[in-house]
């Protein structure tokens, strides 16, 4: 991990940058990936499954056995886990519904909005070398509290052409309809195209490497939206005096093991905070089964030390991560200055682990930067908001003037007498 002394503002621009792919070979890769799914439905992904899963598969659906089997064959007390954190996440979640208000904004007319279910929802689940059921709760029980009728997953397989036991029982758990053994962009333009086997769906979502938030973001181009940009993830710590330097180096691990691609920053104004750290990361990360991966992204990664605790809160702001740790007990004093960040975890004990899994909040969140702009998963991204209004003779008389004189001064003659002809009638 690189360590900078109070870097000028004028240079901060440098230190926010994420690791990523040469972006004209990223995306020359994936848009031949979504055009050769188009052209070749389950034919590519059968091929693409053989070329970057090394799996020969002769179905692209997941079995009723195979699920059942997975069922059987999880251990209790990570079903235990899992069940735990379902109820806190539907908790959480089931707390966003909103009632319908009909708000009478002038006598006679009454405006409302409601929330309406996207039918069809993609969930794309990276499997690689952590296969992540975690992120099937974050986005499995959102859609089910929504109401959405048809919710398909996708996940790359292992070289067996297996799918990991917990994915399987999570997804059964929260009701997914279909899974499939797709990874990657393939798996994204398969969602957003429809294929003889995998169904088209409204919206999709869930996390990715690069190529999988490319194909994200090629795909929304032609009409399906997506969550958000989700690419590598990341975490943001600042660290005073006060904190636990041997949590915050833990912290700091537990994103790097993600991928080679993640990115970790610590910030602090304590020199000797940023060495205890750094001494506690050079310790814990030799008992690491996922060390190397760790090591490659500390080296995308950054300690930076300022001057005061103010000049921290504003750099995580410029860089907006997609976890924001404030490791201190004073942590109340700043959490009202936090004003781009996708999730945000406050004091020595709230480990950004408790995020990712059971605590209650939502996981899938934005990377990148895109925190400045983008909100994370939550109920709202699994519905609509359509607005009614109904307008009685006398709620068209109180506005109907106010509308002809707007449409007039527009030069729309027909939006006028729309108003008009109404309103005459009205006055026989």
């Amino acid at each position: 991990m690189k360590v900078i002394i109070n870097p000028a503002k004028n240079n901060w621009k440098q230190y926010t940058l994420r690791p990523v792919i040469e972006k004209k070979a990223l995306q020359k890769t994936v848009s031949n990936i979504v055009q050769t799914v188009k052209q070749k439905g389950d034919k590519a992904l059968l091929e693409y499954t053989q070329k970057f899963d090394k799996a020969t598969l002769s179905n692209l659906s997941v079995s009723h056995e195979e699920i059942e089997k997975a069922v059987e064959t999880t251990p209790e007390n990570l079903k235990t886990a899992i069940e735990q954190a379902q109820q806190n996440i539907e908790t959480f979640h089931l707390a966003q519904k909103e009632t319908i208000q009909k708000i009478e904004t002038t006598k006679g007319i009454q405006c409302w909005r409601k929330s309406v279910a996207i039918e069809k929802v993609g969930l794309y689940i990276p499997g690689g070398t952590a296969p992540l059921f975690s992120t099937i709760l974050m986005l499995g029980i959102p859609a089910k509290i929504a109401g959405c009728k048809e919710v398909i997953l996708c996940t790359p397989p292992n070289s067996k052409g297996a799918i990991a036991d917990a994915i399987l029982y999570t997804a059964k758990l929260v009701g997914v309809s279909k899974i499939y053994k797709i990874g990657g962009a393939q798996a994204i333009a398969a969602m957003a195209l429809g294929t003889e086997t995998v169904n088209q769906v409204y919206k999709i979502f869930g996390p990715g490497n690069q190529y999988v938030t490319e194909a994200k973001g090629q795909v929304q181009q032609h009409g399906t939206a997506i969550d958000m940009p989700a690419g590598p993830s990341e975490v943001l710590v600042i660290a005073d005096e006060t904190c636990q330097p041997n949590y915050v180096a833990a912290d700091l691990l537990s994103q790097a093991e993600h991928g080679i691609d993640s990115q970790v920053i610590l910030l602090s104004d304590n020199q000797e905070i940023i060495n205890q750290v750094i001494e506690a990361l050079e310790e814990q990360i030799k008992i690491l089964p996922r060390k190397e991966i760790a090591e490659k992204a500390l080296q995308n990664s950054k300690a930076i030390l300022f001057n005061n605790w103010e000049t921290c809160i504003k750099f995580s702001n410029a860089y907006a991560p997609e976890h924001l740790i404030i490791a201190s007990e004073n942590y109340q004093k700043f959490e009202d200055q936090i004003t781009n960040a996708g999730s945000v975890f406050l004091g020595n004990y709230s480990c950004e682990s408790a995020g990712d899994y059971a605590s209650g909040t939502n996981h899938t969140l934005p990377t990148n930067g895109f925190a400045k702009n983008f909100s994370g998963v939550s109920l709202d991204s699994f519905v609509k908001k359509i607005t009614f209004q109904h307008l009685s003779e006398e709620g068209l008389q109180n506005i109907g003037p106010a509308i002809e004189i707007m449409a007039t001064a527009e030069d729309l003659m027909a939006h006028k007498n729309a108003v008009s002809v109404r309103l005459n009638e009205i006055s026989k």
